[in-house]
Parts: structure tokens; C-alpha cells; sequence
């Protein structure tokens, strides 16, 4: 769907709607200025960009953070879990 950059203004829940089922074309000036994508379709996209595989930002991320995930896991074995002593009314 093309629509003008007034049309998305004026017209912007319509545009939204449409924007779930395809991608919505605004044109200013005669020529493609933006593209509204619903919220699906932009994590897809930004998810492809990512080529990183999962395991690999997992093994970074643990990396980066090892001391506090042994003080949380030293706390955790010494008093287990923080509500454990919480009693329903």
C-alpha cells in the first residue's frame, strides 16, 4: 500500500491497520520516504540483521558478567530463594 505523507497523517489508524497485514509506503514528495511495518515484521527484520547465533552472545554475555552470577549463585546456595519465607495471607 502507498499512501502520502498527509494521507498517514490524517489517516494514521487506518494506516496502522493496514500496517499489520502489509507494509504501508509513505511517499513524500513523489518519492518513498518511510515504510510503517507492524511490530511483527520489525523484529523479524531486526532479528535477521542479527547474524549472531544465540549460544555465542550467551557465552559473551556470561563471560562479561561472571563475577555477578557467582555472587547471585553464592547467595542463592547459601539462602535460597529470596520469597521462600513469604506466607500467603
Amino acid at each position: 500500500m502507498n499512501v502520502t505523507a498527509t494521507e498517514a497523517k490524517n489517516r494514521f489508524g487506518y494506516v496502522c491497520v493496514q500496517a499489520k497485514s502489509e507494509p504501508v509506503f509513505v511517499e513524500k514528495d513523489g518519492r518513498v520516504d518511510s515504510v510503517i511495518v507492524s511490530f511483527g515484521q520489525f523484529e523479524a527484520l531486526r532479528d535477521a540483521g542479527n547474524k549472531e547465533p544465540a549460544a555465542r552472545r550467551q557465552r559473551d554475555f556470561n563471560r562479561k558478567y561472571k563475577a555477578w552470577i557467582d555472587e547471585v549463585n553464592q547467595d542463592f546456595e547459601a539462602n535460597g530463594l529470596w520469597c521462600d519465607g513469604l506466607r500467603m495471607w
